[in-house]
């Protein structure tokens, strides 16, 4: 089930006014028959494996939880065994073929030719991120970060939740499971900020990322019908549809969560006003990158052996977690370009720490009352540069393949004139959308553009015209999220 598709509201609302009638445990009963049904609704079938991970991780962290100092080896066993079983699950579904098919590629040179059977199988949707929350939660356990959940149906709910089920963020126990544990209130105020949110969420999603998708689309299936300056128009495009895509699915989940007294963790903070590919990755789907660094950044040894060491690290975990996000080589190669930005940057730094700054936050000058101008480009020339070499990556990310997207950057490289009409004025237009809605959230570091801080008819006055906007010029079209496919 879609959330901008027609039947979502109808089940939001019929949920949430069942949730409103009962009480605790009988709340979280029906939200997770309902979790079942969201997901079932695309296909039951793959319900199965949801129930799978969710058994497998609650018996063996409960198992876990009674192994004494003295059986470490039967610990360590039981969190082999789970991860075994959900990465086994997720490696036949997600990467079976596409390593077969590798595998064919690298021997053939040497004249075998081995006779797989490469499977049609339809990936489940979501499938990456219940499967990392689950395998967080038993590797949590299994370092005595967090004791075992005690009731089935709490950890089942925490498993499949359905506003964050198939996209994410992916949540930790320590913050999740406990809001399932005690009972939950919903004031006022929730409910306006989560209404605000899920306003939000729809404006980044329908109007923005669905509204630049079009031209996004014609430039990545026919590139050589195209000039340089409007495949590169194309790239910035691209950027600001994932993450009017992704990020709009955000805040609609971390909105929806919140009517029902959950708070779900932020995933997105305006990562294109980074000044620097480290604060990119601190800002940019924060739950994964958290993800990433806690569970094997960290395993493989993270900074404590030595530099080279340091940057082999940062490589392989981006080099995997360009692979977490498809099965395919041109995904690899993204991961290795942030994975080598990445190494780029800690070796400037040297062993210095990388801090986020705005103009803003420092001194400002007695004569105009504004950040001094020196900070002023300096920063804007960081989120420059920066931003640049994201979009260099996102197009590997795009295309379909990697001779695909090198063809891609070849035709950017040579002038032309030929181009899509109105591709500039597509280019301002949602780009100063993105831009202005990004900083007024920086400045007033808040999740929603229009705060208490404004005059309550200028605020109205806002969400008044992203209202209009989204009803009356947003597209009509239900188009799936970008991220469903992971």
């Amino acid at each position: 089930m879609l959330f901008n598709s027609f039947v979502f509201p109808v089940f939001f609302l019929v949920v949430w006014l069942l949730y409103l009638c009962l009480k605790h445990r009988p709340q979280n009963i029906m939200l997770l028959f309902a979790s079942y049904v969201f997901y079932g609704w695309w296909d039951w079938r793959f319900l199965s494996l949801l129930l799978i991970s969710t058994i497998t991780d609650f018996i063996i962290a409960k198992s876990m939880g009674k192994c004494g100092e003295k059986r470490k080896g039967t610990k360590k066993a039981l969190l082999i065994t789970s991860l075994a079983v959900n990465l086994g699950i997720l490696g036949f579904f997600k990467y079976f073929n596409f390593f077969a098919q590798s595998f064919e590629r690298v021997v053939a040179p040497l004249g075998l030719h081995p006779d797989f059977v490469t499977l049609n199988i339809l990936l489940p949707v979501g499938i990456s991120f219940y499967t990392f929350q689950t395998m967080a939660y038993t590797i949590d356990v299994y370092r005595g970060n967090e004791k075992p959940c005690k009731n089935f149906w709490d950890f089942a709910l925490y498993v499949a939740f359905f506003p964050q089920l198939v996209a994410g963020p992916i949540e930790r126990s320590t913050n999740l499971i406990p809001q399932f544990q005690k009972p939950r209130a919903i004031t006022r105020a929730m409910i306006y900020s989560a209404c605000q949110l899920i306003l939000m969420g729809y404006f980044k999603k329908v109007f923005i990322a669905d509204g630049v998708a079009p031209i996004v689309n014609e430039c990545f299936a026919t590139p050589d019908k195209f000039g340089g300056v409007t495949l590169l128009l194309g790239t910035y495009l691209f950027a600001i549809q994932i993450y009017g895509d992704f990020a709009g699915y955000t805040d609609i989940a971390r909105g929806v969560s919140r009517l029902f007294g959950i708070e779900l963790m932020l995933n997105f903070r305006q990562p294109y006003l980074s000044t620097n590919i480290t604060e990119f990755w601190r800002r940019w789907h924060i739950s994964l990158s958290g993800w990433l660094r806690d569970y094997l950044y960290i395993s493989l040894g993270g900074n404590r052996k030595g530099k080279v060491r340091t940057y082999i690290n940062n490589m392989l975990t981006m080099l995997l977690g360009g692979l977490w996000h498809g099965a395919a080589l041109h995904f690899v190669v993204w991961g290795g370009l942030h994975g080598i930005y990445l190494a780029i940057h800690k070796w400037w730094l040297g062993g210095r720490k990388s801090e986020e700054w705005t103009p803003w936050d420092k001194q400002r000058s007695i004569i105009v009352g504004t950040p001094f101008l020196w900070d002023m480009l300096k920063w804007f020339l960081h989120i420059f540069i920066t931003f640049n070499l994201v979009c260099i990556a996102w197009i590997f990310f795009r295309a379909d393949s990697c001779h695909a997207a090198v063809h891609y950057i070849s035709n950017i490289l040579h002038t032309g004139r030929t181009g899509i009409t109105d591709v500039w004025l597509y280019f301002w237009f949602y780009g100063i959308c993105v831009l202005i809605l990004d900083l007024l959230c920086s400045i007033q570091k808040s999740e929603v553009p229009f705060t208490e801080k404004w005059n309550p008819i200028l605020r109205g006055f806002g969400y008044a015209c992203i209202l209009f906007a989204l009803i009356f010029i947003g597209e009509n079209d239900v188009q799936p999220f970008i991220y469903f496919q992971f």
